[in-house]
């Protein structure tokens, strides 16, 4: 049903154009390639995985595959939105080593593929030295509103969840 939303994909054109896949979570707008998004089912049969951090939502069956569901808005250190029949679970490929993990995203709703030029998309902001700006590709500008683009690698990275999930594990068994 949602999946449809992902057909179609073209190669960018001269002018470099990419496609993003855009989303809500709370009332920000945030934009992932749509190169990294395998496709987008509705969230529903997630299992809870006990001594997990709080971003990690649990673990759904895709077909036969177990995947592991990050909530974005947790992710984020933002209070998770209620579940609603708007929310979806969007299936990522994230780089690690050698390999690809596939990830799925929780988020309060899908939205519409975009095209966004490759000039129209600002660097990453500095925020300075407190906050981290990491997970921000770049922001793009959508009729005169920024969009902000997504690293998956770093906003997903398995390396890093894996570390968190064990120290979460060694906290609790201590």
């Amino acid at each position: 049903m949602m999946a449809s939303i992902l057909k179609g994909k073209t190669a960018g054109s001269s002018i470099l154009t990419q496609q993003y896949l855009t989303f809500n979570l709370g009332h920000e707008v945030f934009a992932i390639n749509i190169l990294n998004i395998k496709e987008i089912i509705e969230y529903g049969n997630v299992t809870e995985v006990p001594k997990m951090p709080g971003f990690i939502r649990g673990v759904i069956n895709l077909r036969g595959a177990v995947v592991p569901v990050i909530d974005m808005a947790a992710r984020f250190d933002k209070p998770t939105a209620e579940i609603t029949r708007k929310t979806c679970i969007v299936i990522i490929e994230v780089a690690h080593e050698d390999s690809t993990q596939v990830v799925g995203v929780m988020v309060d709703a899908v939205n519409e593929v975009l095209d966004i030029e490759a000039g129209e998309i600002e660097p990453s902001p500095n925020f300075g030295a407190n906050i981290h700006a990491d997970f921000i590709e770049g922001m793009g500008k959508i009729a005169g509103k920024f969009v902000i683009i997504l690293n998956v690698n770093k906003v997903l990275s398995v390396g890093e969840i894996a570390e968190l999930a064990g120290s979460s594990q060694t906290v609790i068994d201590a």
